[in-house]
């Protein structure tokens, strides 16, 4: 991951690594919703249908029992990403990045020509610019939209998204998040910008605890460069004072950088590892035969000379513990149930029937097909001597539809204690289609009368 900026072609390396980067992640976002199989998704939280689609697996809000091993993953994911390679995420693949670098430097600078150069990000266009600069706000406003329907994919699937698009008044809520959505994205990115990082994002907080000297980051090589600002953070001057240093002075890596830092300072919070900086240095360093001054490497191989150890103690431990937790997620996930069940008493514990020979219980079972396809339904019992009432034939249930049943089941009383007696039962239901496939078990009882009672009926 460490570069060598010693030849010219580098010059332009990190940026169109970016632009690489940015345009696949986004092609993927942008994509990924409109793969379905079987109407299942890859990934899609719906709060509309109460369903969790996880790589074409429909689960039930009954099931969400995956979504800590998700969340564990995210987190565990960005401490990992972060110990390894510092804000990475933040230079090159978070959308507050790649939106900004889409206005700024594809509609603003390449398209419209109001910013003169990329490598410039410190001064904003003037007013004489204010035609063009309504043209780029009305055009981002546009992809804003755009963004914020794609933000909606992962909750309302696109084919709802579309049809509900054609009622707003039906589906106002959805009109709400997708408006506000945008002019959350408009105001962000045409007014707030880069403070957005530096003073909203918790981001940058966190990652300073993450980092240690093998983490790479964006470093200005003081020892070559020479010192800008001392001890204190004072800066001391644009040019290095000593003749043997490499710094020109030049300072295109404080113009060129977006969140408006001089990297020469040393770490600091506002910096997103972009690697602008590391792209307006190389050539400047190029003319001279030597190497960029700033680079993508950690402080021990900058300042101690050694080599970057990626495999470490925390390294080791955070990829162990996403294993762990993608192991819990897969897990959990093989272990789906296509139908759920379950069994509520109604309040009347029993009822005697035929003159004081048999007992009834009445049941309540809440049947929920959570399969893509149809199916037919019945249960058993796993007491021979307990009889079912009623439903007495298998019934019909539709995909992701819920039903009531009442259930009746009735037994001949043996030997009843004093006390009363309840009878353990183990329900096996199942779909008679899919016998082998679908089948849930759930453990209830059957209650006996007191045998004062019985003897009373």
């Amino acid at each position: 991951m460490h570069c060598n900026h010693a030849t010219t072609p580098q010059t332009i390396f990190y940026r169109m690594k970016r632009y690489l980067t940015f345009s696949i992640i986004t092609f993927i976002t942008m994509i990924l919703p409109f793969i379905t199989i079987e109407g299942k998704h890859i990934f899609l939280l719906s709060f509309d249908k109460k369903q969790l689609h996880l790589f074409f697996t429909t689960f039930d809000m009954q099931e969400l029992y995956l979504m800590p091993f998700l969340l564990i993953l995210f987190f565990l994911g960005i401490f990992f990403m972060t110990t390894l390679g510092g804000r990475v995420w933040c230079g090159w693949a978070c959308p507050q990045t790649i939106y900004r670098v889409i206005y700024r430097d594809l509609i603003q600078t390449s398209l419209l020509k109001i910013r003169r150069s990329i490598q410039n990000k410190q001064k904003e266009p003037g007013n004489e610019q204010f035609i063009k600069r309504i043209i780029g706000f009305l055009i981002w406003s546009i992809l804003s939209l755009l963004a914020a329907a794609n933000f909606l994919w992962y909750f309302i699937p696109p084919e709802d998204f579309f049809t509900y698009l054609k009622d707003p008044l039906e589906h106002s809520v959805m009109y709400g998040f997708l408006l506000g959505i945008a002019a959350f994205l408009i105001y962000d990115i045409t007014t707030l910008k880069e403070d957005f990082c530096i003073y909203i994002c918790p981001y940058a907080r966190v990652q300073s605890v993450l980092f240690d000297e093998n983490t790479l980051q964006t470093i200005y090589d003081e020892k070559r460069g020479g010192k800008i600002y001392n001890d204190s953070g004072t800066k001391m001057g644009s040019k290095p004072p000593l003749e043997s240093d490499d710094c020109t002075g030049c300072e295109a890596c404080v113009r060129v950088c977006p969140t408006h830092i001089d990297i020469r300072k040393g770490m600091q919070l506002e910096c997103i590892n972009c690697l602008e900086c590391a792209d307006a240095c190389t050539p400047v360093m190029n003319k001279l035969g030597k190497k960029s001054l700033i680079t993508w490497t950690s402080s021990n191989e900058i300042e101690a000379g050694l080599k970057t150890k990626y495999i470490r103690f925390r390294t080791i431990a955070y990829g162990i513990a996403l294993s762990l937790a993608l192991l819990g997620l897969f897990l959990m996930g093989s272990t789906k149930e296509y139908m759920l069940l379950n069994i509520n008493r109604t309040s009347e514990l029993y009822t005697i029937q035929d003159d004081g020979k048999t007992v009834e219980n009445v049941y309540t079972f809440l049947f929920q097909n959570t399969d893509s396809k149809d199916h037919t339904y019945y249960f058993e019992l796993s007491n021979g001597d307990i009889k079912i009432q009623k439903p007495t034939e298998p019934f019909l249930l539709n995909a992701g539809a819920k039903m009531k049943k009442v259930v009746i089941l009735s037994a001949i009383p043996s030997t009843i204690k004093e006390e009363g007696e309840d009878l353990p039962i183990i329900v096996k239901a199942y779909a008679t289609d899919a016998k082998e496939k679908i089948v849930v078990t759930r453990k209830t009882i059957f209650i006996y009368p007191k045998k004062s009672d019985f003897k009373k009926q």
